[in-house]
């Protein structure tokens, strides 16, 4: 059940007149008074034809009437309004259920409270078996205000409350990060002008996508310009930036003038502070001896920060930074991807918008090498080959179930559903992207003999998914991939046991193929080599504050093997 309270209105006859009326298309059958305030006491104009729409609106002013005359500042925001609807697969309600419907939700929102009779005057106005439209005017009895702060979440309460009692759909509680729904005007401007989102939709989308294109706020807003985005930044007397409007090009108002929307406005998570701690994060310090072997791509790149995610997300502040990285990446590899996968991509980028925001303030700089992976991704300007798309895809996938699952246990509902939407469309992309590396893999699989000896590997590499591993019709790929990594100097066996760690296989639909994309981004590296490891600990070892007091030197450079320079991360 939803009741979604509308801005506060000036015209209680205006309102009475639509519902009361026939619909913009036919759909008002019936309007009549389901219940309203303990001293209505008059006719119902959908039931009584003597009865008036006139006389009933001035009825329900009275008290603002009353007010006005007294106060010099008339009021003019007077009319509440909230229609609540039931879930399409609901059971029919009754007119005396709606009537208690309504009444609990005048009592949550403030506008009668339990017991006080001297609250504001409302009437709940049914006119479809699906919904009834609550109409309030408010100003009490006494004069005074209601206090109608939060109602919106107390009236969500409520409907929680009342689904459960009648046996109705149950929706997940509001946590107050969804973004603002799109008005009726709104929506049927975008439907006159022919476009197939509002406003704030187009915008939140064009903001999204240039999130990986910029390192800071200024660069933002200079991205969203040259892509043709009207802009009003806000600055302060010293010309720092204070705040951001943006328009859509023919997004005019009555006078011709674009219209504007506040960043916070498009989206809760799109305010100026909160991008400005989003993209602003410095890299951090490397220790001096700590050695990064660059992947040669931005495709491998991203793989390699995925598969350290799920180290970030024991802790909350850096779990949130994280996910909200994840969905940079996300959106930046569907600006990128290959026509095939593109569209899937950038549903799933949308989708997961809901997930990356949630109460849990974001520590952002944990996030840095995922979100620089992203821009690289952004920024480079050739395409993925096939297996190191398809690697990244499947690290994608793992990467969402482990943002899933990390809003199931914090109880994030709307956050977890998202994840989870966002994993359909991911698994659709990345089984297109692998499809063609397995039939290029499985046309050349090892002897028979050779695939034997692969598969005890497997037994011994993984015991418990083994036989879904040696099932699954993927098999003979994965054993294409074993046999090209042993022939590189890697041990199959040791391969599987990593690949294994690195994405458990329960929740893996088809354990072979994750595999495949796992081991072929791991084996790209050469073979370990033993001895020029301990070689190159021994001369790169950076001396220990107790050392130096003893003054013994810091190892040159020149000493470090040449082996070095290629040591795998495996």
């Amino acid at each position: 059940m939803i009741a979604a309270i509308k801005p506060a209105g000036a015209n209680t006859r205006g309102l009475l007149a639509y519902l009361y009326g026939p619909g913009r298309h036919d759909e008002h059958l019936d309007p009549h008074i389901v219940a309203g305030f303990a001293m209505l006491g008059m006719p119902d104009p959908g039931r009584n034809p003597d009865a008036t729409l006139t006389q009933l609106a001035q009825h329900l002013d009275e008290p603002v009437h009353l007010r006005n005359s007294e106060f010099g500042k008339k009021i003019t925001d007077h009319v509440w309004h909230c229609p609540v609807r039931a879930a399409p697969e609901d059971r029919h309600l009754s007119d005396a259920e709606w009537a208690d419907i309504a009444q609990r939700i005048v009592e949550a929102a403030g506008i009668a409270p339990p017991g006080d009779d001297l609250g504001c005057r409302w009437i709940a106005v049914r006119h479809a078996d699906d919904h009834i439209h609550i109409l309030a005017t408010t100003v009490r009895e006494d004069g005074r205000r209601p206090k109608l702060h939060g109602s919106g979440i107390r009236v969500g309460d409520a409907c929680r409350q009342i689904e459960t009692d009648y046996g109705l759909r149950q929706l997940k509680k509001d946590d107050r990060t969804a973004g603002k729904r799109p008005t009726q005007a709104e929506m049927h401007k975008a439907q006159r002008l022919g476009w197939e989102q509002t406003s704030g939709d187009w915008l939140q989308d064009r903001i999204r996508a240039a999130i990986p294109h910029a390192s800071n706020a200024e660069e933002l807003l200079a991205y969203l310009e040259a892509d043709g985005i009207a802009i009003k930044p806000r600055r302060g007397p010293s010309g720092d930036l204070l705040g951001y409007a943006a328009g859509r090009p023919g997004d005019l108002n009555n006078d011709g003038k674009q219209i504007f929307h506040p960043g916070g406005r498009i989206a809760p998570d799109l305010t100026l502070p909160k991008l400005k701690a989003r993209l602003e994060t410095t890299a951090p310090e490397e220790h001096p001896t700590a050695r990064r072997q660059r992947p040669t791509t931005p495709w491998h790149q991203a793989t390699d920060a995925l598969d350290t995610l799920h180290q970030g997300m024991t802790d909350d502040t850096h779990a949130q930074a994280h996910t909200t990285a994840l969905g940079e990446l996300i959106e930046a590899t569907a600006q990128k991807a290959p026509d095939h996968s593109r569209a899937e991509l950038r549903t799933a980028a949308k989708i997961f918008a809901r997930a990356q925001r949630s109460q849990i303030r974001a520590e952002h700089q944990a996030a840095h090498t995922l979100r620089r992976a992203a821009r690289d991704i952004a920024h480079t300007t050739t395409g993925a080959d096939g297996s190191a798309f398809a690697a990244l895809l499947a690290a994608l996938v793992w990467a969402t179930i482990v943002a899933a699952r990390w809003h199931e246990a914090k109880n994030h509902a709307h956050q977890a559903e998202a994840a989870r939407q966002t994993l359909h469309h991911l698994h659709t992309a990345a089984d297109h992207a692998l499809a063609p590396v397995i039939d290029t893999l499985a046309a050349r699989q090892p002897s028979d003999q050779a695939s034997r000896t692969l598969a005890h590997d497997v037994r011994a590499a993984a015991p418990d998914h083994a036989d879904r591993i040696l099932t699954d019709p993927a098999w003979p790929a994965l054993a294409t991939v074993l046999a090209d990594a042993e022939a590189s100097g890697h041990k199959p066996h040791q391969l599987l046991k990593e690949a294994a760690a690195q994405r458990e296989l329960t929740s893996a639909r088809q354990p072979a193929r994750v595999l495949i994309t796992r081991i072929q981004h791991t084996s790209r590296n050469p073979a370990p080599n033993p001895r020029a490891e301990a070689a190159r600990r021994t001369t790169t070892m950076r001396l220990s504050p107790t050392a130096l007091s003893a003054g013994v030197a810091e190892p040159a450079r020149s000493a470090v093997p040449a082996e070095q320079k290629h040591r795998p991360r495996l």
